[in-house]
Formats: C-alpha cells, structure tokens, sequence
C-alpha cells in the first residue's frame, strides 16, 4: 500500500490524483490522506480513492497562530491512526498544510517518504520534511542547500495527459473555431482581482474569452455573458487549454504546468509575495526565463495581448521547454524504488 497525501488547495491534490492513477494502472493498492475542509473533501469521493480527512492546522512562516497549532496537533493525532490502520510502505506527500502530518509521523517511523514540490520555492511543509525524507520530485529547477540537493530529481509537475485538436475543442465550447480564443484562469477557487479588472479590458479587444471565475463567484459575474464571453465556475482543463490561444492568469504551479503541458501562450499576474511567500513570483519568473510566459502590464495590457497572439510561436515553444509529460510515471518509477 502506498500513502498519498497533501492537498487543502488544487495545486497539491491534483498532482497526487495523476499519481495515484498511474500507481493503480500498475497494480498497487493507494490510499489517499487528505485534510478537512480542503478540496479534496469534495473531489476525492468522486474519484473513488479510498481515503481519509483529517484536521490540519495552517503552517505559518510569519507567526504563531494557536488556534492553527492545535488544528496541527489534532492532525498528528489522527494522522497516527491512519498510519496504523493503513501500514503503508511507502508515502508520498504533495506538500502544503494538508501534507505535513502525515508525512511528517511516517518519517518518525522510518517509512520512506517522497515529497513533490510544485512551484520554483520550496514550501514550507516539504522544507521542515526534507531532511528525513527520502527524496524530493521537482516541478522546476530551484536552489537547494548541496546536501539537500542530492536528494533532488525534476520529475515535473504531474496533469491529466490528454489533448484535444483545437477546432473540435472550441467547437465543443461553443466558439467560433476560426478565432483566437483568451483562456482567463484564477487557479481552482478564482481571483475577485482578475475577476474584477480583466473583462472590460478584455472585451474592449472584441475577442472571444472564456473566463473561469471560480465557483463561489459564479452568479456574481454572470451578467458578464455574452457572444463573446463566456463565465464558468470551474473549467475541464484539458479541454479549455486545448481550446484556447493565449491564457492570462495567476502563476499557481499546476496551471503553469498544464499550459506547458498543452504549449499554451501566457500572460501571467502572479499574487503578491505577501500573499503565499513568493511562490507565483518564482513560478512566473521560471517560465518567463523559459520563454513561455511574460508578466502582464496592466498599462498596455491590450497591446501585449494582440502582440502575443500575432506571434505565438516563440512562446509555445519556451513552454515545451518545462512541459511535464510523463511526470507521473517518473514519480510513480521513483516511488517503486521503496518497496
């Protein structure tokens, strides 16, 4: 039996459920160790993984928060008796506060642990995990200290490896097929920021746009419908990069890695390093050195749009360049090593 855990936002469960997929192709049994109130509460039912949720208390850089340290301790408590019950043989943790417990009790125990890091900075959760852990998967290159860089592979970020042409893939979304489409995403739960500053940029250029808004903001903005703009709360990715010419969003680090995946143009507005610590920053700055992306001007947003798609090219071409196809069954290779 594997262990899979992390998650809490997309960015960490998705690429654990690419994982857990390619390891039940291959005949191992996976159980997945998710947090209460994450996302995965609602998608892993639907998947059908056997799993459990548990409590998970917030890691904070910048302070101590109590209530967060309790949330951490019952984690730890319950975290144990899966542990138990589950007897895995080997763990792989995909990182954030929902990852931590788990990882961090079967490290304790001596069970190989290997720990995915998706953005181009290391998160907190896998930098307290890193030194017992058996190895570290990369999405991206980045800094680490040279006996910790031994442990270090880039395996990519792990995606749903599945392509659609491009004419059938806006034809199935309702667009016109022989005009560029603007893909606008605000990662899994939507950006009010994007949400709010985009569309009258955005339609003033009078090109068709699909707009994921996240689903708690869907009714808010729906009085954005139109011909030409179309508002979901949650899009099938696959489908929406195939359709799609040019994406203009954050730069969490399973967005980036599907538009590389699907060699797709960006535009990127990544959040302040207040907000997560600089881990969009360093994502957007990768893929921009990559020659896939650039940072969005808000001042000359429109002219750096039609700049983009009129020549595209050099820009699908720096994304191959980190796309991650096969990432999952490097991962998958690596954890096979433990057993």
């Amino acid at each position: 039996m594997i262990l899979l855990t992390g998650g809490g936002t997309g960015g960490h469960l998705f690429p654990a459920l690419a994982v857990a997929g390619e390891l039940g192709r291959r005949g191992h049994g996976v159980f997945y160790l998710g947090a209460l109130g994450g996302l995965e509460a609602r998608l892993l039912p639907e998947a059908g993984l056997p799993h459990a949720l548990i409590p998970a208390g917030k890691l904070d850089r910048a302070a101590f928060r109590p209530r967060e340290a309790l949330g951490l301790l019952r984690g730890l408590w319950a975290a144990r008796r899966v542990l138990r019950e589950v007897a895995p043989r080997a763990v792989l943790s995909t990182g954030g506060y929902a990852g931590f417990p788990g990882a961090f009790l079967a490290e304790l125990k001596g069970i190989p642990v290997l720990l995915h890091e998706q953005n181009a900075r290391l998160g907190l959760a896998n930098r307290l995990l890193l030194p017992r852990a058996r190895g570290l998967a990369l999405s991206l290159p980045l800094p680490l200290p040279p006996g910790l860089g031994q442990k270090a592979r880039r395996t990519g970020y792990p995606v749903r490896e599945e392509r659609h042409p491009k004419a059938e893939a806006k034809r199935r979304l309702g667009f016109d097929p022989g005009k560029p489409l603007l893909l606008v995403l605000g990662g899994s739960q939507g950006s009010l920021e994007l949400n709010e500053r985009l569309p009258p940029r955005l339609k003033a250029l009078g090109l068709p746009v699909l707009h994921q808004v996240g689903e708690r903001w869907v009714e808010r903005y729906r009085h954005l419908e139109g011909e030409r703009y179309r508002v979901a709360g949650f899009l099938d990715a696959p489908l929406a990069m195939s359709a799609a010419d040019l994406l203009l969003g954050r730069a969490g680090a399973g967005t980036l890695a599907e538009a590389a995946y699907h060699r797709l143009p960006a535009l990127l507005f990544p959040l302040p390093p207040s907000l997560d610590g600089g881990a969009q920053a360093a994502n957007a700055r990768a893929y921009q050195e990559a020659g896939g992306a650039e940072l969005a001007d808000w001042e000359g947003l429109e002219a750096q749009v039609e700049r983009l798609l009129a020549d595209p090219e050099p820009y699908r071409k720096g994304m191959a360049r980190l796309s991650p196809e096969g990432a999952a069954g490097r991962i998958a290779d690596w954890l096979e090593e433990f057993l």
